[in-house]
């Protein structure tokens, strides 16, 4: 699975040159549902989908903090192209918790993406001979549209006891389906997939808690924190999109029965200071947090529950914060808000999109609170 090694400064210039192309094609990604399949290619062709991985495996190892400020250039072009970056790269990690069969098998390719989706409650997988069949749907797969391969989380009983696993399966091996009726991120694909009765091989199945075959900084960070860090990170970018095309237009706008520039009034004025304020807050704080877990797992210490649950909160606080932002752009827009041929109503729906994510619940709060007033958190962190 060896692949070309590139340096972080080519990383960066490629992230640049990609995400002109991604603004470029923004309105297409939007209409149809996906990264256009050409443009996808590209990605995969220069490592973009591989940038978490460790090079054992063919990927770039770049540390994290540095996949988030690429992640960064591609979410300021378009939401959804950065939704799919962090969402195919985290689940990229798992590559040392599946079995070296499966790896090599999966990322031989090149163009290898393994895409991912929370299980229907009919989700079921037997064990029988060598392997298990399985059985059900899986909704929210994002990137499907560019993945090769899906990995199906289903409950498996042994010995009276329920325990989750992930199945892996070839695509062109399961049902596609068309069901992703949404106003917001819909370029990122997140359409839905079923089996029935399909036998899955032992090789091909890992525990998603497992612990990894190698270790290294990324994969000492929980999962869900991986995940949480970086859907933060794209939204605090669409909000920093937002607040742009908002003064973009305060600058050449007129308000009906007014005299002057939308950004002449003072009211303008400090409304922006405002939300850059708080905007800003919010990035530092997670900033802050994330930095502290990284420096943390670079120097092979254990995580505190105090870390975790700190960097738990900035990235939830992150997401709700920069959905306040998008709303505070979007009203000073005025009516040309409410016109597709402003990019401000896609941000405005993708971030409402992104707050509904189990990463920006508020219940993530609770558990902040819990370990405020010395109880024992309670959540996902």
């Amino acid at each position: 699975m060896a692949t070309t090694q590139y340096s972080l400064e080519y990383y960066f210039d490629a992230a640049h040159e990609l995400a002109d192309k991604v603004a470029a094609r923004a309105d297409q990604i939007d209409e149809q549902r996906q990264i256009p399949a050409e443009l996808a290619a590209e990605l995969a062709d220069k490592g973009f989908f591989r940038l978490l991985q460790p090079r054992s495996s063919g990927g770039a190892q770049l540390e994290h903090p540095d996949f988030l400020k690429i992640l960064e250039i591609f979410a300021d072009a378009d939401g959804s192209t950065g939704w799919c970056i962090n969402q195919n790269n985290v689940h990229a990690t798992n590559i040392m918790r599946m079995t070296p069969e499966a790896a090599k098998e999966i990322y031989s390719d090149d163009h290898a993406v393994v895409t991912n989706g929370p299980p229907t409650s009919a989700v079921k997988a037997v064990p029988c001979d060598a392997g298990y069949r399985l059985s059900g749907r899986w909704n929210f797969s994002s990137g499907i549209t560019h993945a090769t391969w899906v990995a199906a989380r289903a409950p498996i009983v042994r010995d009276g006891l329920e325990e989750y696993r992930i199945l892996l399966i070839p695509k062109d091996e399961v049902t596609f389906v068309d069901f992703w009726p949404v106003h917001g991120l819909r370029g990122t694909a997140s359409f839905s997939f079923e089996v029935d009765d399909l036998f899955v091989p032992e090789h091909r199945v890992y525990d998603p808690s497992g612990i990894p075959r190698e270790e290294g900084p990324v994969f000492s960070i929980p999962t869900t924190l991986l995940f949480a860090t970086g859907f933060s990170t794209v939204a605090l970018s669409i909000a920093k999109a937002s607040l742009d095309i908002a003064m973009d237009l305060a600058g050449s706008k007129v308000p009906g029965r007014a005299t002057r520039l939308l950004k002449d009034e003072t009211t303008t004025q400090r409304i922006i200071g405002e939300a850059e304020a708080v905007r800003l807050s919010a990035k530092a704080f997670l900033k802050e947090a994330h930095g502290s877990v990284w420096e943390t797992v670079t120097g092979k210490e254990p995580l505190t529950t105090e870390k975790r649950v700190m960097l738990r909160l900035a990235a939830t606080f992150g997401i709700q914060k920069a959905k306040e932002v998008v709303d505070t752009a979007y009203n000073l827009c005025g009516s040309n808000a409410i016109l597709d041929t402003n990019p401000i109503l896609r941000r405005f729906q993708d971030i409402h999109v992104v707050s509904q994510h189990i990463q920006g619940r508020s219940t993530h709060f609770e558990t902040a609170g819990q370990f405020f007033m010395g109880m024992d958190p309670e959540g996902n962190f």
